[in-house]
């Protein structure tokens, strides 16, 4: 379909709540979404394309066709894109799990001897699975922990088959299996009580198997079977320490979770603080794949029903530093996977706004961590190339700027900044070859006629042409560039650098007058000042340089005899030319011949006696 066959199928659409679905041309489901108003929603993605941010604009881009579902209320909604998200992983929404970092309990069932195992994902079988939890190597750790606290078995032997066929292995010898595989263990029934038991410390219900034990142990020491309780004491205090730890590997929290989500320039970050009973138990941190320029309500809902999905427990409070659109309708998500009432709040004051800064600055130190250098000159790069208008970012900017002191020694400098970085072997001087009066415009002009000109010529040193062209100067500075680009038929995107009354980077300006705020993204108004103060830089240093060799060539102009080769020899010899004006003849006569030192010697001591 072409976009004006999608746009008036999207004001077709009804004003009823749903989920849409936009599809390539292949067919592959490459969004998910959900609305409270499906025309309203979907038609904005066919109409207003400018405001969209550049992830938003690829996905349009290719939407081929879309569908969408009807449903009865904004919680449907919010389940049923939950739903196909998980079904066809579009890779424009917000992904929160990856098979590597969030892997799965798995317990089979059926079977007369069941046992835990690590999986990578849930498949549609009859086995019961627990998670995402934190980390492989963490849940691995995790399994063997519950089954060495509730005493199971974790060798390779298979039961019911191998009962009573060798002797118990080093685990029953050293108190970490009740020994299952002999004729007189503690038999089926005994090992499927304490599977359940290890269900409840995965599932977080800890402290409902450690009541249960107690009861256990009470009974025991009643009837005198001392070793018994005993034990039981041990089991009671291992699942008590494993219980917390075990809430904290997956992220299961009985009272609070404090999230904070922190907005880098590439991408976003969250960290999520696990409390009970007031008590930090620990944390967790993860950078996301979703792109900086994601709405912040739409992350949090995303990643609040991701993360939470499949745990088998939900804390009562979730504290975040703002509330989604969807609040309700999240809430009633979470409650209806965990069977009790969940709330998100935002905490302004005390101990829970400690916490959430807490968080936020753990999600923030995570996601600069793991960003590079590079993915932030891109994203700087992206930034700039959107205000120039170009669909890419600029690899190569250059960027000019004129000085002069009155009509003399008039000079211009190019600098170029390739992937963010300055080149200086690209770095050009001009000198202002046409003009005796001093006139910015005019010498831009004729800077950028002349290297414009080298590039049509073939000349090496001047190719290739920029993406991006950055004037030292407001709107008629960008002006003068576009006229002198239009002239030789060629088409580049040009800006000028605004500066403040106090001589600083102030912002961006087009040769229609607009002005362009570079001040709300600091990566960006950084490098634009670097670049404003190196061209300035380069043009002044060879202006004093220029300005320098002409003082020279003035005061030692006219002396007889006095040639190029001889003046560079006394600057050699003197340093300066006022430490040649104060110079004895003798030292002026070791490097000149005779005639020549005498003359140099009255011009500047004729000058001295005329002065008195």
């Amino acid at each position: 379909m072409t976009k004006d066959e999608l746009r008036e199928k999207a004001n077709d659409l009804t004003l009823a709540p749903g989920v849409y679905l936009m599809m390539d041309s292949g067919g592959q489901v490459i969004y998910v979404g959900k609305a409270k108003k499906l025309k309203n929603r979907v038609s904005q993605y066919f109409q207003d394309t400018a405001s969209h941010n550049s992830k938003t604009k690829m996905m349009v881009s290719q939407v081929d066709r879309f569908d969408t579902i009807l449903v009865r209320s904004e919680f449907e909604a919010l389940v049923l894109e939950n739903s196909l998200i998980k079904r066809h992983m579009p890779r424009y929404n917000i992904l929160l799990k990856d098979d590597k970092g969030y892997p799965f309990v798995r317990l089979e069932r059926g079977a007369a001897y069941p046992r835990f195992t690590l999986v990578s994902r849930t498949e549609e079988d009859d086995a019961r699975y627990f998670g995402p939890f934190g980390g492989r190597r963490e849940t691995r750790l995790a399994i063997e922990a519950v089954c060495g606290a509730l005493r199971l078995p974790t060798c390779a032997r298979k039961f019911p088959r191998d009962i009573g066929k060798e002797r118990p292995c080093l685990n029953k010898h050293i108190g970490k299996c009740d020994g299952f595989c002999q004729t007189d263990g503690p038999g089926q029934e005994e090992y499927a009580r304490r599977i359940e038991q290890a269900v409840g410390i995965f599932t977080g219900h800890y402290k409902k198997l450690t009541g249960e034990l107690q009861r256990e142990m009470e009974q025991a020491a009643e009837a005198l079977d001392f070793e018994r309780a005993a034990a039981l004491r041990d089991r009671i205090r291992s699942v008590s320490v494993l219980g917390k730890t075990q809430q904290v590997i997956a992220g299961v929290c009985a009272d609070t979770d404090v999230w904070g989500l922190y907005r880098g320039q590439v991408r976003w970050g969250f960290g999520v603080l696990h409390l009970e009973d007031g008590n930090l138990l620990g944390r967790e941190v993860k950078v996301l794949a979703a792109g900086a320029e994601e709405d912040e309500g739409e992350i949090l809902s995303a990643v609040l029903r991701q993360y939470y999905e499949g745990r088998g427990a939900v804390p009562k409070e979730i504290c975040v530093a703002a509330l989604p659109e969807d609040r309700e309708a999240l809430e009633e998500v979470l409650a209806q996977g965990c069977g009790h009432k969940v709330s998100l709040r935002v905490p302004r004051r005390g101990q829970r706004a400690e916490l959430l800064r807490m968080a936020q600055n753990n999600a923030r130190e995570e996601t600069e961590r793991v960003t590079s250098e590079t993915e932030r000159t891109n994203k700087t790069l992206e930034q700039l190339g959107d205000l120039a208008g170009l669909s890419h970012a600029p690899r190569r900017i250059e960027a000019y700027d004129i000085s002069n002191t009155g009509s003399a020694d008039m000079v211009a400098s190019m600098v170029v900044f390739c992937d963010g970085r300055p080149l200086k072997k690209e770095y050009r001087k001009f000198q202002i070859k046409t003009l005796e009066h001093p006139d910015d415009y005019a010498a831009m002009r004729e800077v950028l006629g002349r290297r414009l000109q080298r590039y049509l010529d073939g000349d090496e040193k001047f190719s290739p042409l920029p993406d991006l062209i950055l004037m030292d100067g407001g709107q008629q500075h960008a002006a003068v560039a576009e006229e002198a680009l239009a002239q030789k038929g060629l088409s580049v995107a040009v800006l000028g650098m605004v500066k403040d009354d106090r001589h600083r980077t102030r912002a961006l300006m087009t040769a229609q007058g607009q002005e362009l705020g570079i001040r709300c993204s600091p990566p960006l108004f950084t490098l634009v000042g670097q670049v404003q103060e190196e061209v300035h830089r380069f043009a002044i240093t060879y202006h004093r340089k220029k300005h320098s060799r002409s003082a020279v060539r003035s005061r030692l102009d006219g002396i007889n005899g006095l040639g190029e080769a001889r003046r560079k020899a006394l600057l050699k010899q003197f340093g300066s030319v006022r430490a040649v004006m104060q110079a004895e003849l003798a030292e002026l006569e070791a490097v000149l011949p005779k005639a020549v030192a005498g003359a140099v010697y009255d011009r500047f001591h004729g000058e001295k006696t005329k002065e008195k």
